[in-house]
């Protein structure tokens, strides 16, 4: 197999690489540039039609893209540590929350990104910041709602480190490259990111 992976900030492919640390999985890796445009190449294309990073190509000559399917994957050949759930409940509430860090934060920050970030500007045309901006309400509001979930456990789905949390915690850093901060008065939230940010493989 062959991962197709890109360097930070990009938060897709660096939830992989934290799933992979987490695993103790090695995969042969090839690094694309996003800003030199290599995932835009005829080459990459041919692999994934999208242009998007990651993709896990397999030994049989298919595909799998989007990042937390490709983690699936890798946990379905890879079951412990188990990242996806411990039993029925569990696996619900990890899928519960990964559904709702990516629709209910990770799309405000993406159209935050997408359409007032300097470095998007030469390939989102037009951008519309005034949309941008509106969604920095979104994105705080969002974080406030996991914030008061933390209160009350350790990590996003319960007392286990899992899936929910590498989505969390891409997004959250992603946001505070870009200028989405957490707030300060999210106490929960700002000790579950040392906590989470102190395993090493966050380094990933």
């Amino acid at each position: 197999m062959i991962y197709y992976d890109a360097a930070n900030p990009a938060p897709n492919p660096r939830r992989v690489r934290i799933f992979l640390a987490e695993k103790g999985i090695k995969l042969t890796t090839k690094l694309l540039s996003i800003p030199a445009g290599e995932h835009k190449s005829a080459d990459f294309l041919s692999i994934n039609p999208l242009g998007q990073i990651p993709a896990l190509a397999l030994d049989d000559g298919d595909v799998i893209t989007e990042s937390v399917s490709i983690c699936r994957f890798l946990e379905a050949l890879n079951p412990d540590p188990p990242l996806f759930g411990r039993g029925p409940k569990g696996v619900a509430e990890v899928d519960m929350w990964v559904r709702r860090v990516e629709l209910r934060l990770m799309v405000p920050v993406g159209m935050v990104w997408a359409h007032t970030h300097p470095f998007t500007a030469r390939v989102v045309k037009p951008q519309y910041t005034e949309y941008g901006e509106s969604n920095r309400p979104r994105a705080r509001a969002a974080m406030a709602e996991i914030d008061t979930a933390l209160a009350t456990r350790p990590w996003l789905a319960g007392k286990d480190f899992s899936m929910a949390d590498i989505v969390l915690l891409s997004v959250v850093d992603f946001a505070e490259w870009i200028g989405l901060k957490m707030p300060e008065e999210l106490a929960a939230l700002r000790g579950w990111h040392e906590r989470a940010s102190a395993r090493p493989s966050a380094a990933a």
